[in-house]
Formats: C-alpha cells, sequence, structure tokens
C-alpha cells in the first residue's frame, strides 16, 4: 500500500484527465491521496474529490503566499470547512520567505491561526516551510507536545530535520530527492528514522528524476520509493509499509492492522515472532507502548505453535536468513526454538538468534550447547559495560543475577555457535568504546545499534 500525503489534484492541470491519473495512481498500488487545499476555493474543491473518490481525502488551508490576502471572513469561511467529512488534516499552512508575495508578519498570523484550527479539531497541521526555518521553529515550539503534523517538501538543514522531530513532527521528501545533485536532501534524510517519513508528490509539482519537467501525478512515486529504499538500506515493500502505516496514524485514515505477525519479512530476512514473553523491560524497547516494527504489528495475544511458525514460514529458500527475533524473548521458548530452528536448517537456511543473553537464567540450565548446529549467528545485547547499570537499564527480573549470567552466555555461545556478535543500542551516555573493549575482550564481533531504530 502506498499513501500520497501531498497532491494538487485539484488544480487545472488534472482537469481533462483525473480520472485516469486516478487510476493510474492505483494501478501502482496507491490507495490513498490526501488533497490539500491551498485557498478556500481550492480547499472547497478538495472536499468535494474526497466525496467523489472513495481513495482521496481532504486537507484544508491557505497557503503562506495568500496571507496578506486573508480576511476576516476568508477565514471564517476556512474554519467552516474544518469540521467536514473526510478533512484529516489542516494545510497546508506556514511560512515561504522564497517568493516574498506576502508580508512575514501576516505568514506568522496566519500560521498561528492554523494551528489553532488544528488543535481546535484534534487534527495535523501541513507545514510549508521555504526559507524560513528559523521563524517556522520559533512558531512551531510555542505549540510543542500540543500540536502534530508534517513538514512537506521538506528542503532544509538537518540540524532543520532533527529539531522538527524533537518536536514530533513527521518529514516527507518530493520528487526532488530523486534529483542526481540533491546531496543536501539526501543528506538531511539521514536524519529521519523511516518510522517519520511519510511519502508525498507535491503533484503536480517537482516530478521525480524519471519524470522530471513532466506534471508530477501520484502514481510517480513509483520512482521515488526506489530511492528511499537504497537510501534507508531497506526493500520498497519495507518503505511502502512503514509510511502506509505512519500516515494512516497521523492522519486517522484506513484501518491499522492489529493482529499479531508470527512471521514477517524486513529487507530479505523472515522474523520470527514466537514469543509475547520477556525476563527484561528495557528502557529503549518500545514492546509495551508500540509494538510495531517496519510496518508490522507484533503484539501477540497467544504464542503460536510449532504447526503455526512452520505454514507461516512456507518456503524459506528464498531468504537471506531466517532470525529469530520478535518482540519477546525466544529463549522464552526453547522447545518451540529448537524444533523451528531445527526444520530450517534441514532446508539449508541460515538461522540467527537476537537474544538478550539471559537464556540459562530462563532455562536454569546451559543451552548453548542445544543452539550448537542449529544457530549460525547469535547476536546478544550486551547494552552496556557496567554491571550496576545493567539493572537500569533493563529492568531484568533477574537483577544482580543478570549481568554475570549475560557475560557467561557469551563465552559459551563463542564456544557454540559460529558466528557471535554482541550489540548495544546508541542511546546517549553508554560508553561505547568501553562495550566494545569487552566484544574485543571476549572475542566476539561488535555492534551499535541506533537507537530508536528497530528492526
Amino acid at each position: 500500500m502506498i499513501i500520497d500525503t501531498h497532491a494538487h489534484l485539484d488544480f487545472k492541470d488534472y482537469r481533462d484527465d483525473i480520472d485516469e491519473v486516478i487510476e493510474r495512481a492505483g494501478e501502482v498500488g496507491v490507495e490513498y491521496m490526501i488533497n490539500v487545499g491551498t485557498t478556500v476555493a481550492s480547499s472547497i474543491k478538495s472536499i468535494e474529490l474526497a466525496k467523489q473518490y472513495e481513495q482521496i481525502y481532504a486537507s484544508i488551508g491557505i497557503h503562506p503566499n495568500e496571507a496578506s490576502k486573508v480576511s476576516g471572513e476568508v477565514w471564517s469561511r476556512l474554519e467552516a470547512l474544518a469540521g467536514g467529512n473526510k478533512v484529516v488534516a489542516i494545510g497546508e499552512t506556514g511560512l515561504d520567505y522564497y517568493r516574498d508575495r506576502s508580508k512575514k508578519e501576516d505568514q506568522k498570523r496566519l500560521f498561528r491561526q492554523h494551528i489553532e484550527l488544528s488543535l481546535q479539531h484534534n487534527l495535523p497541521v501541513i507545514i510549508h516551510n521555504r526559507e524560513a526555518s528559523d521563524d517556522c521553529l520559533e512558531i512551531v515550539r510555542e505549540y510543542n507536545g500540543k500540536v502534530k503534523g508534517v513538514v512537506h517538501c521538506f528542503a532544509g538543514t538537518v540540524e532543520d530535520a532533527e529539531e522538527f522531530l524533537t518536536l514530533g513532527f513527521h518529514i516527507s521528501f518530493a520528487g526532488p530527492i530523486t534529483f542526481p545533485k540533491a546531496d543536501n536532501l539526501r543528506e538531511a534524510l539521514k536524519a529521519v528514522p523511516v518510522e517519520r517519513l511519510l511519502l508525498e508528490t507535491d503533484c503536480p509539482f517537482l516530478a521525480p528524476q524519471p519524470k522530471r519537467g513532466k506534471r508530477n501525478e501520484p502514481s510517480y512515486l513509483q520512482y521515488t520509493i526506489p530511492v528511499l529504499a537504497e537510501l534507508y538500506k531497506l526493500s520498497v515493500e519495507d518503505i511502502k509499509r512503514v509510511t502506509a502505516l505512519s500516515a494512516k496514524n497521523l492522519f486517522g485514515i484506513g484501518t491499522v492492522n492489529t493482529k499479531g505477525e508470527i512471521a514477517y519479512v524486513i529487507r530479505n530476512s523472515l522474523y520470527l515472532n514466537i514469543t509475547s514473553r520477556c525476563s527484561n523491560r528495557c528502557v529503549f524497547c518500545s514492546r509495551e507502548t508500540a509494538p510495531y516494527v517496519k510496518g508490522y504489528y507484533l503484539g501477540l495475544k497467544e504464542d503460536p505453535t510449532v504447526e503455526e511458525l512452520i505454514d507461516a514460514i512456507g518456503d524459506p529458500s528464498g531468504y537471506d536468513e531466517v532470525v529469530f527475533c520478535g518482540f519477546g524473548e525466544s529463549t522464552e521458548r526453547m522447545d518451540v526454538l529448537t524444533s523451528v530452528a531445527g526444520y530450517l536448517k534441514e532446508k539449508g537456511v541460515t538461522v540467527r538468534l537476537d537474544t538478550n543473553g539471559l537464556g540459562d537464567l530462563i532455562n536454569g540450565r546451559s543451552i548453548c550447547e542445544e543452539l550448537k548446529g542449529l544457530i549460525d549467528t547469535i547476536c546478544i545485547s550486551l547494552n552496556t559495560n557496567i554491571e550496576e547499570d545493567y539493572q537500569k537499564l533493563c529492568h531484568s527480573e533477574f537483577d544482580g543475577k543478570a549481568y554475570p549470567a549475560l557475560i557467561s552466555f557469551i563465552k559459551k555461545a563463542r564456544d557454540n555457535i559460529p558466528d557471535v556478535m554482541v550489540s548495544i543500542v546508541g542511546m546517549p551516555g553508554i560508553d561505547v568504546e568501553g562495550c566494545r573493549k569487552i566484544a574485543e575482550e571476549l572475542g566476539v564481533r561488535f555492534r551499535v545499534r541506533e537507537y530508536n531504530n528497530v528492526g
């Protein structure tokens, strides 16, 4: 599924072939489009399109270039549209100091009015920010923790992106992210977790490189998504799935799956979610608050059986690896883990286990010997080089026994598993080099996982 979160299909560019444009969008998987108003008249047309086409939702707003023309009467007309059916956002609004078509003070006033309107109706705002980041951020800070939304067609710096993200916003990039010389945009993209990314065309403007200079349309997201996938080192399907979930949650459109996945694909690896149980409650784990990984819902009402897992796996031969890694700790179910791993090894599959390293305490026995020959790679969460800090980070039910058992487990894994890696989450305050030194002393590989990037 693909969601174009910013289109202008009400523009005259589509007067003669809008049905064909929408049909082409559907053919490449664009399920929903948000048509974004730029004037009162445009906002009314957006609502009319949303009524006419099931795939279209509306956003209402007045572009900052029009700010100096907006009277009290005009604003009242826009306010009256906010409660309309299928109106899912307020905007586009914001600041545009590039064209200088309206006074800055008028733009700021109108921007604040849009934000207040969004708060009244509990709707996100769609922000236009062109060469006005300082003032735009200053205004958004005034509503920190209250307003939500997206900075569309992002063209700012890495630092701008980081602050908008800190303020709770999503960010979207239009066709220019595909341009050969748009290194500044691709650098800014690096600051944006894929879970905070949205897709947009801003059509009819800014067509991606293969269609550059032509009228843009929602179907052209098929040219932008592969570029994003390459930059994030994810698959095209990953980008579609993650951004669709984010758009659904932000704008309240469509339905969100809440049935726990027991087998799910990221990149070309198949992940197995075999339990919801875990002996740790790590401060960096979103399992209890937002049980999603790369667009998949992993909350389990009950643990799957061996038969259910094998059925969900299907033919495993096309995957680079199969990974035991859900939102629970796989070694909580050693019988299921070893049975399914044995099945996979019979199929000639490479198998990886991601674990908190407390399997010996969980099972009351040494388990690495049981994993020998079944697991090719094991990734163990070290998390810190300081024993006293482990409990603060991981809140293990084993308390003071946890960290010594973890170090012991790493040593046993090294002696039984061909490839052993320890990992930490790159949180502020973590001694990365101290953890790296432990890995070197133990003779295992070392990895720093990106904070707030699961999967």
